[in-house]
């Protein structure tokens, strides 16, 4: 109130000042004025100075997501260690008010990331139950949650591509923090009415029917043990995945309907230990959406590596040789040229073959939905955007030209009759190929035409063309009768 006195007294006498310039006549005229008139002109002035000023001066202040920390019991209704009694049903588990209608008890906190876990496609709603206690808080690596806290994850598929909206609740995964320091999981799978999911006691995949513009398709579905679940929530990765700085610097719409940045909001009720300065938190860290066109390839690249692979290929984590983190430098990565320990039977591979992308086995493992496929659990579908993503980041890479693989058709298989195989290449390039399964060489078999077999044959050719890096050796594998 003093300031805004003050302020108003300083606009009357700047009007006193721009009056009192006006010229001779109108001096004359103010000592005409008594000082009764003079008094209330002066109030005036005060007044209406007082009554804009607000609008001039004050800014209001930007709303948060949360007004208060939702008040909420330890474990909910799970059972404080993995020994426990499950409830053998969602509805039994104190997560949600209704559960057929979807609707989470009061104590949950929705959230979302900025890169979330490819999941076959899959929609997911994030919610974390904290009870009494506070997140010890990082800047950079993992936080740490009290004991109690509970994580609530529900996916949907969407069953008809022409209507992406009609989604088939699948499965709600509960994630508990025990009285252990450890963590333990639970899938619960909803039944088809959607009133209620059971408690699995153990893994299991299903086969889901997808509508699409041509017909039907199937889907494998698999959903998780409560060991699976331990196979990537490790303590090495810190147990719960996902759920950090840079996931979490992101604006979010919270049931209030405000938007708010989420670290801002969980900082505003006091979930940290510690307390963030609001004005600084555009300067940590904060992984980059795959289609945010603001931020580098790389570094959408490097955060969807981070997201999906960096809970294993980390320090102390599974058998390979690099680090997956973000908060990692590239450099020290060791993805560019990377050593790799598998090599697929590839020449010259690498984790990431700079603007080489049939000898990145980083890619090629990411990229397949066969046994040596990458992550190796629950994915049955590769991710398209995330490959083409990838896919874009090795090719800006800076390296010579590469050749793609020859395309040989017919593919292999089993025949009844001999049959001609064609070679196909870039134009300017030499096939080579050889018909005893070993590796093609400049010198051996030139293709000029289509080569006839007969008998069983393993077909392998390579493509060269001066400038060029070789292609790599692919292969088919013919089979003649019965």
């Amino acid at each position: 109130m003093i300031m805004r006195i003050s302020a108003a007294l300083l606009l009357a006498a700047i009007s006193l000042s721009v009056f009192g310039s006006i010229g001779m006549a109108a001096k004359l005229r103010w000592r005409a004025w008594n000082l009764r008139n003079l008094v209330i002109t002066l109030l005036a002035i005060v007044f209406f100075a007082l009554l804009f000023m607000p609008l001039a001066v004050a800014s209001p202040a930007k709303a948060y997501g949360m007004e208060k920390r939702p008040g909420a019991k330890p474990y909910l209704e799970m059972p404080q260690r993995a020994d426990g009694v499950f409830p053998q049903f969602l509805s039994q588990t104190g997560a949600f008010k209704d559960t057929s209608g979807l609707s989470f008890s009061d104590s949950l906190i929705p959230y979302d990331l900025i890169v979330p876990f490819w999941s076959d496609g899959a929609v997911k709603l994030r919610f974390v139950s904290i009870p009494v206690g506070q997140i010890k808080f990082a800047t950079s690596g993992e936080w740490v949650f009290p004991r109690g806290t509970v994580f609530v994850k529900t996916f949907m598929l969407a069953t008809n591509e022409l209507n992406p909206e009609l989604q088939r609740r699948l499965e709600t995964r509960l994630l508990v923090c025990d009285a252990e320091g450890g963590v333990y999981g639970a899938t619960y799978k909803w039944r088809a009415d959607n009133r209620d999911a059971e408690l699995l006691p153990t893994n299991l995949t299903e086969a889901l029917t997808i509508r699409t513009a041509s017909g039907m398709r199937t889907q494998m579905w698999y959903y998780p043990s409560r060991q699976d679940c331990l196979t990537c929530h490790t303590a090495n990765a810190g147990l719960i995945l996902g759920v950090k700085t840079r996931q979490l610097n992101r604006d979010f719409k919270f049931p209030s309907g405000v938007w708010d940045n989420e670290l801002r909001a969980w900082n505003h009720v006091g979930l940290f230990d510690t307390n963030l300065d609001e004005a600084g938190l555009e300067t940590r860290p904060q992984l980059a959406r795959l289609d945010d066109a603001t931020r580098t390839l790389e570094d959408r690249a490097r955060s969807y590596l981070d997201a999906n692979c960096a809970h294993c290929h980390r320090p102390k984590g599974t058998v390979a040789y690099f680090d997956a983190r973000y908060e990692t430098p590239l450099a020290q990565q060791n993805l560019i040229n990377g050593r790799v320990l598998i090599d697929e039977r590839i020449d010259n591979p690498h984790l990431i073959a700079p603007n080489d992308i049939w000898r990145s086995i980083l890619f090629m493992r990411a990229n397949t939905t066969e046994p040596f496929k990458m992550p190796p659990l629950a994915r049955n579908q590769v991710d398209p955007q995330g490959m083409n993503l990838l896919k874009q980041w090795i090719e800006s890479l800076p390296g010579p030209p590469v050749l793609p693989p020859p395309e040989i058709s017919p593919p292999g298989g089993n025949f009844t009759k001999p049959v001609e195989v064609n070679l196909k290449s870039q134009p300017g390039a030499t096939i080579r190929y050889t018909l005893d399964g070993t590796v093609p060489t400049p010198s051996d078999l030139l293709y000029e035409k289509p080569i006839r077999l007969s008998g069983p044959t393993i077909l392998r050719a390579k493509a060269f063309k001066p400038g060029c890096t070789k292609s790599i050796t692919v292969q088919e594998i013919f089979l003649f009768g019965g």
